[in-house]
């Protein structure tokens, strides 16, 4: 989770970068970055579940932390409501580019609002990218790598949230070329050790290979 936030932000500075002015979190659960933003110049949109939304708020509260100028909570359900018209009515401007980070997210939804959603964003102005991690299909993982699988799939059906949509990430990275995304990046769990768990003395590092990350602008 640490990996894929920092991977998550190291994208969305690319995309500032490059002039990009909105940031949309989707999922957002207890993601910070709202709240020590270093750029003054971007408006960030948290999307979750009502639900969770209401118990961030409560928890931000009881922190005494406050909610930043220029942010928006925005409430949603990814199965039955419209992205775009709940991001329009809280300020989100489609005609100006945006970068989307979407993680913890794509196993538990079904694949007509996964394509939906990244339809909607493959959409927006030039300049615009995402960033999500994803579960791997279980025919492309190795023997023990099925065993955890199978093993976590049945710890989060058994809370009510079960794994829905698994991909094969080389025909993932072509479907995204197609929707229109380049500069498309996918990283495996060694690529993430050497990127960010390097030379670490305490040796922590992600292990096996469930998930992984990508992303990808359009231009």
């Amino acid at each position: 989770m640490v990996a894929r936030s920092r991977y998550a932000e190291d994208k969305l500075a690319v995309a500032v970068a490059r002039d990009v002015r909105q940031y949309v979190v989707l999922g957002a659960g207890l993601d910070t970055f709202a709240y020590r933003n270093p750029f003054p110049q971007v408006r960030v949109f948290e999307v979750d579940h009502p639900a969770t939304q209401a118990w961030k708020r409560e928890r931000l509260e009881a922190a005494g932390i406050t909610i930043p100028a220029g942010f928006a909570f925005v409430a949603i359900d990814f199965e039955k409501q419209m992205l775009h018209a709940e991001l329009a009515a809280a300020g989100f401007r489609t005609s100006e580019p945006a970068f989307f980070s979407w993680l913890g997210v794509t196993p538990y939804l079904t694949r007509e609002a996964f394509e939906g959603t990244l339809r909607f964003i493959a959409a927006m102005p030039r300049g615009s990218g995402v960033v999500f991690d994803f579960a791997v299909e279980r025919s492309a993982l190795g023997f023990m790598e099925r065993m955890a699988l199978d093993e976590l799939s049945r710890r989060v059906a058994s809370a009510g949230e079960p794994f829905q949509l698994f991909f094969d990430p080389h025909t993932l990275v072509e479907d995204l070329k197609r929707m229109g995304f380049s500069e498309v990046e996918r990283l495996h769990s060694d690529e993430i050790n050497a990127r960010y768990f390097a030379n670490r003395s305490d040796k922590l590092r992600v292990r096996g290979g469930l998930g992984q990350l990508i992303s990808g602008y359009i231009f």
